[in-house]
């Protein structure tokens, strides 16, 4: 007969041979075991915990084992499953993989139960017996499951550690998880917990754990994120040199977009790098088409705001305009209908008086067009150069 053990999601079947059935015991936990349902099963050994555990049955500490790993199933995650598991492991009277299957069962309900320092200590001992599991003789066909649960334990003690506040320790239990493993799954788990932190805005607990990301070059979504950070924290210089490195490898829009609004934000203090902010923007604006627009519209601020006299110049136009339509509408409404040898004197006097007005304000006006005329080309030949500069 073949003894049966459930295993949770992260633990694999296990089987094991079974003495034949000779006391009633042995046949009551045989018949458990052969229940169909888990429901069943687990109301029958729990029976037989009550009938016959502590007569030195040989079948006692696989009842308490696979007990709690139904338990554990049907998430149960309180205090009567981790003594099942803690007394099969204690017991030593089961195998090595039903073993690490309850440390790690332990250290995974105390986690979920905010025990951090416990699920800790339970995953530990889950790394150090399968260490020990792993290099007992006979076991090299069974290496690949030791290190599986020993890179799960790792995660499990990360996991513990980052609930606990220390995120230093986590990120090396991470490290430890992936060296194991080798999945990108591992690092997956970590950008989770990185990214909840910055979308928290706690930048401080990001940061280590996206400078441990991107430094092992398999991400370089954690590049752009770690630099965002750094910016949101005030490390401008730090930050803008990592986008500018990024963006050299790989020219994108919200790369250039990141780097032409940082750069704009610090040309508020040194107007040395409006130039530069505005090349960025242009760029983004060709890279990046859902921001077209603003990035125009931003770099063309930024230029034509190094330009202490363009707004006089608006206004001065904007001015001028006014007048020549009041004066044209007088003209309009007094001597529309006449020639000017019909009016009196008097009357071509104001006429000649307001067409001279009307004539020099168009000149003045004429002048300023030209003037941000002669800008607006000096920008449009920026925005060729962008064109041609990123391709399109």
């Amino acid at each position: 007969m073949k003894r049966m053990l459930l295993v949770a999601v992260v633990f694999s079947m296990i089987a094991g041979a079974i003495a034949f059935a000779q006391s009633e015991a042995d046949q009551f936990y045989v018949k458990a075991m052969q229940a169909a349902a888990p429901a069943e099963k687990a109301r029958l050994l729990k029976e037989y915990i009550s009938k016959f555990s502590g007569q030195g049955n040989q079948y006692d500490s696989y009842a308490y084992a696979n007990l709690a790993i139904i338990q554990y199933q049907s998430k149960q995650y309180n205090a009567e499953t981790i003594g099942l598991a803690e007394k099969a492991a204690a017991s030593g009277k089961i195998d090595d993989q039903m073993k690490g299957a309850m440390y790690q069962i332990v250290a995974d309900i105390h986690l979920k139960t905010n025990q951090f320092d416990k699920a800790k200590a339970a995953a530990q001992q889950a790394i150090q017996h399968a260490n020990a599991a792993k290099g007992k003789e006979g076991e090299a066909a069974n290496a690949k499951m030791w290190t599986q649960t020993i890179g799960q334990a790792y995660v499990l003690t990360a996991k513990a550690q980052e609930k606990a506040g220390d995120i230093k320790g986590a990120i090396e239990s991470f490290n430890q998880a992936y060296t194991t493993l080798k999945s990108p799954a591992v690092l997956g788990e970590l950008k989770k917990i990185g990214k909840s932190y910055y979308d928290a805005q706690k930048y401080a607990q990001a940061e280590p754990i996206f400078r441990y990301l991107a430094g092992t070059g398999l991400d370089a979504d954690s590049m752009t994120i770690l630099a965002q950070i750094l910016n949101k924290q005030g490390k401008d210089a730090e930050a803008l040199q990592m986008f500018k490195d990024m963006y050299a490898k790989n020219k994108t829009g919200s790369m250039a977009y990141n780097i032409g609004i940082m750069l704009a934000n610090e040309a508020k203090t040194n107007p040395a790098l409006v130039n530069d902010a505005v090349a960025f923007l242009l760029d983004a604006s060709f890279l990046d088409a859902k921001r077209s627009k603003q990035c125009t519209d931003i770099a063309r601020s930024l230029f034509f705001g190094q330009d202490k006299e363009w707004n006089d110049r608006i206004k001065m136009i904007d001015e001028s305009q006014a007048l020549i339509k009041e004066w044209t509408d007088t003209i309009n409404s007094k001597y529309g209908d006449k020639s000017e040898e019909e009016l009196t004197p008097d009357e071509r006097r104001e006429f000649r008086k307001l067409k001279e007005l009307i004539d020099k304000e168009t000149v003045t006006v004429n002048d300023l067009v030209a003037q941000m005329k002669a800008g607006s080309s000096k920008f449009d030949a920026l925005v060729a150069s962008a064109k041609k500069r990123v391709g399109k």
